[in-house]
């Protein structure tokens, strides 16, 4: 099993890797189940998170942490056997906990929570050293004021625009009506905030008026577009 203690009462969050190794599922596959629920709302954003693990590669990975909630809400996909594993993990955690001295008694036991939290602690220095002027950047934008099209928006994150269209359209952010060669965004996109549909009333040169309409990226959406290409990225890497 990975060094992550995954107890409700201490951080009440449980990786996407215990899950992996729980249900014998690619850790990949896994992350990719947890990224569609939270692209349907299903899981809320305050109820996961996204970290990173050091592989036996000495290699950093990405990974996520749940709650409770969002853990079930995910395993409820699964098959019986899978969500059984997950749900006896998480009453096994919760009994340790509720016994204490059970755990203060076990040399082992604390020198596994020793050695893990050293280890989170100064894995934690290490990421807050490396991502702080990004996570600067990041406040800024989500915090911003302005709309960005499609176009900045692939400047911004360093990617070419035609892949960035593709990925939105791939993952059911935008879309073009049947005939039309404008992009749509997604309702449920803008009521979540991380998209803006704009329309436009112009004049044409022959004095009629046309409808243009014309799909921006909120900073919402570019702080959470920043995420999801950077999970991407990471297991292209691996």
């Amino acid at each position: 099993m990975s060094s992550l203690i995954t107890t409700r009462s201490a951080t009440e969050k449980m990786s996407s890797l215990d899950i992996a190794e729980l249900t014998k599922k690619k850790h990949n596959k896994v992350m990719r189940d947890i990224k569609s629920l939270v692209d349907q709302s299903a899981i809320g954003e305050s109820s996961f998170g996204l970290t990173s693990y050091t592989d036996k590669s000495n290699r950093k990975q990405s990974m996520y942490l749940l709650d409770f909630e969002a853990t079930m809400t995910l395993v409820t996909g699964y098959d019986a056997k899978r969500r059984s594993q997950v749900i006896s993990r998480w009453v096994e955690l919760e009994k340790k906990e509720q016994d204490p001295m059970k755990a203060l008694n076990d040399p082992a036991a604390m020198r596994g929570i020793l050695l893990t939290y050293t280890e989170k602690v100064l894995a934690l220095e290490e990421e807050v050293k490396e991502a702080a002027p990004k996570v600067a950047g990041f406040d800024r934008i989500a915090t911003a004021d302005g709309l960005t099209c499609i176009t900045d928006t692939a400047k911004t994150l360093q990617i070419r625009p035609k892949d960035l269209f593709l990925w939105l359209s791939e993952n059911k952010w935008i879309y073009r009506r049947q005939g039309g060669k404008g992009w749509i965004g997604y309702q449920n996109r803008i009521q979540q905030g991380v998209l803006h549909h704009k329309v436009t009333m112009v004049s044409t040169s022959d004095g009629r008026e046309k409808v243009t309409e014309q799909v921006l990226i909120t900073p919402k959406g570019l702080t959470r577009l920043a995420g999801y290409l950077a999970v991407e990225v990471a297991h292209d890497d691996a």
